[in-house]
């Protein structure tokens, strides 16, 4: 894969810089609650402006009504987003209103040694998921817009998706992949070719159904696995114990049982967890073993000696992963345990990786420093294709060029 370093060395002064960014931040109304992803951005984008670059960002946020206007569809819209961008670079970034129109090309034409600009939400643009012929018609307009430009890959939470600005513009623009991408593959496969041990996983989420596929590629591959979040009630209902209201699988039991049985000293489940009356941050709670979930309850957090027990299973390990919460962290009574596990994963001598999305967003939200953590990766659903062995096609095309 050709990367920033070898684009800058080619000279990128006054050239166009057609970059593919994941922007897909969550927001309250128009306020943005996590800027991580900008943030993780920001080394590659301030790189190409710093060495004369004029840099043209795609990103996409949310799920846009098929080919809704932004002006239309409010939610979509990426103001909020080029506002933090340009906060975060100290200059004006300019928000194009259509991806490859006539506001678009005024944008890039605009577009000065140094700056940096950005084009309505990708997906407003209905072929940037269409058909491989849609998606290369998208393709062939955007690169229109940067003559004589190239493309920098630096959207590492898109590049397991079929899409227009991920792939087919690959196909059309010199090729490269930016600081996150290389970073985030670097890490990777670190993980998946011969990381250090012991090697622990941490799983959370609420489905074993989301996460069999990686569970299935890496028990046999690590030392200890981890299991919490609403997941783990399958797993505790396929040891035979009740788990009252809590969220469970029925269709799962029987694979869960055939991973335990064949993976008994690799699999570890929670012993206690925080239950309560109702999927309510006002409900009544409190912290049961696993065995005496009441009849009527739910589980919705790991307990206090699970958060123990899962730290006692990270202090000698080498290396560790983790993906997916133990609990319902958004709501404060179940945050604690996603907390605990975050603390005591920052507290292990390992080289530790989160998995992106709500990994992410709870170690932000606990106020932790993320210098504890040896990579916070910003695609969840992307690491999780890598590590379950998956070609990721934004990835593959780069190493195409």
């Amino acid at each position: 894969m050709r990367t920033v370093d070898d684009l800058i060395a080619d000279g990128v002064q006054d050239r166009f810089v057609l970059l593919r960014a994941d922007f897909n931040v969550p927001l309250d109304g128009y306020t943005i609650t996590d800027d991580g992803r900008i943030r993780a951005a920001l080394p590659t984008i301030t790189r190409l402006a710093a060495a004369g670059a004029k840099v043209l960002v795609m990103a996409h946020l949310g799920r846009p009504k098929g080919g809704e206007p932004p002006g239309r569809d409010p939610v979509a819209s990426l103001s909020p987003v080029a506002g933090r961008l340009g906060q975060l670079l100290d200059q004006r970034v300019s928000l194009a209103q259509d991806v490859v129109g006539l506001s678009a090309r005024g944008v890039a034409e605009g577009l000065r040694s140094g700056g940096v600009a950005m084009l309505a939400n990708v997906r407003c643009d209905p072929r940037e998921t269409g058909t491989e012929g849609e998606r290369d018609q998208l393709a062939t307009e955007l690169a229109e817009l940067v003559p004589n430009g190239a493309f920098v890959s630096d959207g590492f939470g898109v590049v397991h998706r079929e899409q227009a600005s991920v792939v087919e513009i690959a196909r059309r623009l010199p090729a490269y992949g930016g600081d996150l991408v290389a970073r985030e593959t670097e890490v990777l496969r670190r993980l998946t070719g011969d990381p250090a041990r012991p090697y622990a996983v941490i799983l959370g989420g609420s489905k074993v159904s989301d996460k069999l596929a990686v569970l299935t590629n890496l028990l046999p591959k690590v030392d200890t696995l981890l299991v919490g979040g609403a997941m783990c009630f399958t797993f505790l209902a396929a040891e035979g114990k009740d788990v009252g209201d809590s969220k469970l699988e029925s269709d799962q039991l029987d694979t869960c049982r055939e991973l335990l049985a064949q993976y008994p000293d690799t699999l570890v489940l929670p012993v206690d967890v925080v239950v309560a009356d109702a999927f309510a941050a006002d409900a009544n709670t409190r912290t049961v073993p696993v065995s005496e979930i009441p009849h009527g309850w739910m589980g919705l957090d790991v307990g206090s000696e699970t958060v123990r027990l899962f730290g006692e299973k990270l202090a000698d390990a080498a290396t560790v992963f983790w993906n997916g919460p133990m609990g319902v962290f958004e709501m404060a009574p179940f945050a604690a345990g996603t907390t605990g596990v975050a603390e005591a994963v920052a507290d292990s001598p390992a080289f530790s990786v989160i998995g992106g999305g709500d990994s992410a967003s709870a170690i932000r939200a606990a106020g932790l420093d993320e210098e504890r953590f040896g990579h916070i990766s910003t695609g969840g659903g992307a690491s999780l294709e890598f590590l379950e062995g998956h070609v990721l096609p934004g990835i593959a095309v780069l190493e195409e060029s």
